[in-house]
Parts: structure tokens; sequence; C-alpha cells
């Protein structure tokens, strides 16, 4: 070998040592934190697509979990955006990629597999390698379709939208005296602090007759059928006890009665077009035999596969009702208890737990602990 032939051997060594350290650098500073690592391509017009930062970690206030179709999670937190987990690698989207608000409130999926992100600020869509934003349609013509996606509107705005494969509607609620009496109560220019609507809604469920319940923070609960509009208002909805917690949870027991909330009653719903009556049974009771605070007032609740009844409190761990006992698991970091938020039923019928400040919590069939990826 030459002399020359050495010297551009050892060049090119060098060029690439530079070249490979200039990366690296440039690796750490992108992203999350310094073991993060950005993602992206190009479309065939050459514009970026943003797909996320690998990253190797959840968010503590992970608020919302859901499982896709491909059997990938997410994650929403309550500030850090989303995580997309598929059993080996954690995408994290944020703000960066596309996301309206990295305050995430929901996520579901529709039949053709694009995932649907609701932030404070509206609604995003992930089509598999893009966030886009739904436009908003102002239109207050109702309709209810076996498609259709509901969605909560930002707080303060008294609001849903719903989505048909096509367009999102932006939907207000008919007034009811009720809502005109707590407003008139409330004028927000003698409470400015009161930034909420007593229509802001908290929990949509859908129930096995086809019908849409939505819970609001100040009004009760509110069906609408396709056609008209029944409420259950706080009234007929007392807890037995003061709270303004509002309805944050739906379900419909394997009996068909529903379940609004709180453990005290459940109820049986005659009638659908024209008049919704119905009749108020005893539930449960108090969780722990008293009629106080979080042991009565749910935070989420979702059925097992055998149809019991899992029941989320703040700060009481989860309790579950198969129709005759009830079993309670407590949720704790050590000598900690962990306030939690929700509670999600996978593809498996596996159980998790969004917390406040915990991370993703996994029931392991005796109790829950802590996910780590």
């Amino acid at each position: 070998m030459t002399t020359t032939q050495t010297l551009n051997k050892q060049r090119m060594k060098l060029n690439a040592i530079i070249f490979f350290s200039i990366l690296t650098i440039l690796t750490s500073c992108n992203g999350q934190n310094t073991s993060s690592v950005s993602n992206s391509s190009r479309n065939e017009q050459g514009s970026s697509i943003a797909i996320g930062d690998t990253i190797f970690e959840l968010d503590k206030n992970i608020w919302i979990i859901f499982q896709d179709k491909n059997n990938h999670y997410w994650f929403g937190s309550d500030g850090q955006g989303v995580y997309r987990y598929d059993g080996k690698t954690i995408l994290h989207f944020s703000t960066k990629e596309g996301l309206l608000n990295n305050r995430i409130r929901g996520i579901q999926e529709d039949t053709s597999g694009n995932v649907f992100i609701t932030s404070l600020e509206g609604i995003n869509k992930f089509d598999g390698q893009k966030i886009t934003t739904l436009p908003v349609i102002e239109s207050n013509e109702w309709e209810l379709n076996p498609n259709d996606l509901w969605f909560a509107g930002p707080p303060d705005s008294g609001v849903v939208y719903r989505y048909d494969g096509n367009s999102l509607y932006r939907l207000e609620f008919p007034k009811t005296k009720e809502g005109d009496e707590h407003i008139s109560k409330l004028p927000r220019s003698k409470f400015p602090n009161a930034n909420y609507s007593p229509y802001d809604v908290y929990i949509i469920y859908n129930d096995t007759k086809g019908n849409v319940w939505f819970g609001t923070s100040s009004l009760g609960v509110c069906r609408y059928d396709g056609k008209s509009f029944m409420w259950l208002s706080k009234d007929d909805l007392e807890f037995d006890v003061n709270t303004s917690f509002g309805i944050r949870s739906i379900i419909e027991d394997k009996e068909g009665r529903m379940w609004f909330s709180n453990t005290l009653h459940r109820y049986q719903i005659y009638g659908q077009e024209s008049a919704m009556n119905y009749r108020k049974e005893k539930g449960i009771g108090s969780l722990d035999g008293k009629k106080v605070g979080d042991l009565v007032a749910i935070m989420s609740m979702i059925k097992g596969g055998n149809g019991e009844i899992w029941m989320v409190t703040y700060n009481a761990g989860v309790w579950c009702y198969d129709g005759k006992d009830i079993i309670h698991y407590p949720v704790n970091d050590g000598d900690k208890k962990i306030t939690l938020f929700s509670i999600y039923k996978d593809n498996q019928d596996d159980l998790w737990l969004g917390t406040h400040e915990a991370g993703a919590y996994k029931f392991n069939g005796n109790t829950f602990e802590k996910f780590k990826p």
C-alpha cells in the first residue's frame, strides 16, 4: 500500500469518527430527553411526516389507557401528550407532531383503525403515519348512527362532538330549566372563577339499546336515543351525600340496570322515544358502610369478562362487585395511596388503571402493580 493510499484511508476513518460523533450529539439533544430518538420519514412529495420520538419510559400523569386493533397500547397523559407501545418500543407524540394540546382526555378508534385523540383543545386523528386535526362543522343537527364516534367538548364549552366518519359536528344540548337556573345563580360577571358550563360532559357511554348517555358536571345525565333527549337530574340521582362530584362514570350492568357514578343506587329505565321513566333501586351502599366521600362517588367503571363491575375511587383503591360480593383492591406505592383516574379493559380482558401521578398500573390477577415497559 502506498503512502498516499494509507493517508486516504486514515482520512476516511477520521471523517467517519467525526460524522458519528456529530450524529450522537444531535441525537442526544433531540426529543424529550437524552434517551429519546427522533423518528421521521418523507412522503412522495418530500414533506416530513413526524411519527414520534422513541423513549424509554412513560410520564407519571397517565390518565387514559387504550388498546387498538393492532394490540398497540396508547397512554394519554395530563400534560405530555400520548405514548404508543407496541410491546417493544414506546413512541411519544406531542404538539410537536401535531397534537392540539398535550393534556389528553380520551382515546378511541374507528372501524378503519384510525386512532382519535381528545385533548383540551379539540380532536386529532392518527392514521398510522401522521397526526391531523379534525375540522369542526358548526351544526347543531343531532343524529345517532351505530358507527358514530362521540367526544366530550373542552371545559367551559357545554358541547359534545359527533364524528360520522367524514365530518366532526359540534353539538349543543337543548337548554333545560335546571341549566338556566344554574347559570343564573352563578353568572360569570359575579363569579369569574366559575369557568365551567353546567352542560360540560365528563363521560359518554353507549348502552346495549343503542342510546348514548352523557354524564354532566352539574345537571345529572342526559340520554339521547336519536330522536329525543331525556334527563335524570341531580335530584333524581341524589348521592345522599354532599358532593359536587358530577357524573364521571356510567355503566350498564348484566341485568340491564344503569349505574351513574355512585354505588348507592341503580336504575331500571323504561321507555324510549316520547318518555323515559325509571325505577330507583338499591345499589350496594357505600363501600365502607358509611355515606361519605370517595367510597360513594366513583371515578370510573367498567364491566369485567364475567359481567362484574369494577369501580375506581379517587384515593381508596379499586372495588369489584359480582352481584353478591364486594372485593377491595388497594392500590399503593409502599405506604402511599395512589390517586386514580380511570380503569380500562383491553382486548385480552386485562385490567389497567390510569393514575394522577404514578403512571399506569396493570392487574396481575391478585393485585394492581405498576406497569414498566
